[in-house]
């Protein structure tokens, strides 16, 4: 059987024909990194957290004096405001020590901003004890 061409409106074919056609892509080539650009990624991760870790602990200290057991104002509004000053100090400090915020991605940035509260928690909950 044979596969008719179908006619728009406007008089041109229709590309159903172009459309069966199978998609070959072309495979990736993964560039292998030297000993040395692994090891500058491991400290460059490790100073990440480290930064990330620091705020959160000072953000912790700071919630816990701005706003002691945290009763009469609603935690998760204190989570969220610690959260954007962090994401906006960091934007500031990574350049500054040559971290490339580029490079970061919704992943590196998610990553950071997790280890920023629950050190930010932490703290917190250990200066309530």
């Amino acid at each position: 059987m044979k596969k008719e061409s179908k006619k728009k409106s406007g008089g041109t074919k229709d590309n159903a024909d172009q459309s069966d056609a199978p998609v070959v892509s072309k495979p990736k080539i993964i560039k292998e990194k030297t000993p040395e650009e692994r090891k500058a990624a491991h400290v460059e991760g490790i100073v990440k957290t480290a930064i990330a870790a620091f705020i959160g602990m000072i953000a912790g200290f700071g919630a816990f004096y701005r706003f002691g057991a945290g009763t009469e104002t609603p935690w998760y509004a204190a989570l969220v405001i610690i959260a954007v000053l962090a994401y906006y100090a960091q934007r500031v400090i990574y350049p500054a020590i040559k971290i490339d915020t580029k490079e970061f991605g919704l992943k590196g940035w998610f990553y950071v901003e997790f280890i920023v509260i629950d050190f930010c928690l932490v703290t917190w909950t250990l200066l309530l004890n």
